[in-house]
């Protein structure tokens, strides 16, 4: 069961319970950074970018496979905002 704990681990490539649209969420946690899936948490991340990294290439294998995913990140605010989805944004992902 991944926790956020599980440093070396990717996030889930298995589908969301909405099979048409799948989200990754990169989210700040304290002075870390998180990847939120289909209720689970993946990471810690050192920074946004590392996790966005492995964010956009899990939703990017799905994406192949026929799924309609996006990686979301969090503002200040809280909110997810679209930064990434798959078929329309470039990859590899220049940051």
């Amino acid at each position: 069961m991944p926790s956020s704990h599980d440093h070396d681990r990717e996030p889930s490539e298995a589908p969301s319970a909405a099979p048409d649209r799948v989200e990754y969420i990169v989210r700040p946690s304290d002075d870390e950074w998180l990847i939120e899936h289909d209720g689970d948490r993946y990471g810690p991340y050192k920074n946004s970018r590392e996790a966005m990294f492995f964010a956009i290439d899990a939703a990017r294998k799905l994406g192949a496979l026929g799924k309609n995913t996006y990686v979301k990140m969090t503002d200040h605010a809280g909110h997810a905002l679209t930064t990434w989805n798959y078929g329309v944004d470039r990859y590899p992902v220049i940051f």
